[in-house]
């Protein structure tokens, strides 16, 4: 689905505004074709954002200085990061693809389902599933979780989890973890589908942060509709 140039505007706003950057910051740089940059000698980690055409750096001065020259999409890969760090310690956060939803079609199981809204169910499914799956979605970091039940030997057991949190007032950042005993089900596209449109119905724009080598989260992200927007890459300096 196509997102609303309405819609566009809001998350350019809301990743100005995790940026540092002035609110209009990234159809100032659409206007004048120029890269938006601002310098911070105290950052720890250095972001480049490309949004919708626009383009923003953030990081200490000697970074937007070496980069002046490269062209977005060059800066765009993590590659490029790291090796204008390498002398400062710089190291891999990676590279991840961004993608939104104003708006996206209902998802219909195949059969009847329990969602649970509570934490435990979240917490006990983090548990069934390899740590560095648990650590990239952050379902702890997301306060609004639709938890997908079923029942095993006569007790509920999760399977599946979708998530949102509200992000800068403005956009709710989507996440979803699934039993790896469940995967291949279409059970996680279910539990996104689920948390996607009861944060659209609290009147959020939908936004999944996937990592560009995550080929399965990439595929989810297109296969519920959400609109590709942009890369967000990163590095953490010594």
């Amino acid at each position: 689905m196509t997102l609303d140039p309405g819609s566009a505007a809001i998350v350019q706003l809301a990743w100005a505004r995790h940026l540092g950057l002035d609110d209009d910051a990234f159809g100032s740089s659409l206007a004048s074709g120029e890269r938006v940059v601002r310098a911070d000698e105290t950052a720890k980690t250095v972001e480049f954002v490309r949004l919708f055409g626009s383009s923003a750096l953030v990081g200490p001065q000697w970074l937007i200085h070496a980069a002046a020259g490269i062209p977005d999409d060059e800066m765009a890969h993590h590659v490029t990061l790291l090796t204008l760090t390498r002398s400062h310690g710089g190291h891999g956060l990676g590279a991840a693809a961004l993608f939104f939803a104003d708006d996206l079609p209902l998802r219909q199981p195949a059969e009847e389902l329990t969602v649970s809204h509570g934490n435990p169910a979240a917490i006990e499914l983090e548990g069934l599933c390899p740590p560095d799956d648990v650590n990239e979605v952050g379902l702890s970091e997301l306060e609004n979780r639709y938890t997908i039940v079923h029942e095993v030997d006569g007790r509920q057991v999760p399977v599946a989890c979708g998530a949102y949190a509200e992000w800068e007032g403005l956009l709710g950042h989507l996440g979803v973890l699934v039993d790896p005993e469940w995967r291949r089900r279409g059970l996680g596209s279910l539990a996104a589908s689920i948390a996607a449109h009861e944060a659209l119905a609290a009147g959020l724009t939908v936004q999944w942060r996937a990592e560009v080598s995550n080929t399965g989260a990439v595929a989810l992200a297109r296969q519920l509709g959400l609109t590709a927007g942009g890369i967000q890459t990163s590095v953490q300096l010594g």
